[in-house]
């Protein structure tokens, strides 16, 4: 699994005229099986992307095809990591 921590570079006036194409492009990673979770991080500073495990090259470069990525916009991290411990209703995180 991998968290992805987007950064944001730029103002929040231009994130949100990237917003929709962002959007799509998150919609396009859940479509595929992908993404499991994201979300804005507070404050907002960037946002966050769960993951699914798999080849991190492939992600890194799915990651740079982000509106927010192509634009300069945002700077993707990624951190690859195995759960070994879950919150009950969560363990199907375990096996990612």
């Amino acid at each position: 699994m991998f968290i992805v921590t987007l950064t944001y570079l730029k103002p929040v006036e231009e994130i949100d005229a990237l917003m929709h194409d962002h959007v799509e492009w998150l919609k396009n990673g859940y479509a595929e099986g992908l993404f499991i979770a994201s979300g804005r991080r507070l404050p907002r500073t960037g946002g966050v992307i769960l993951a699914r495990s798999g080849d991190e090259q492939a992600l890194r470069e799915r990651l740079a095809r982000d509106p927010f990525v192509i634009h300069g916009v945002a700077r993707a991290d990624v951190v690859e990591f195995t759960a070994s411990m879950t919150a009950p209703g969560a363990e199907v995180l375990i096996t990612l």
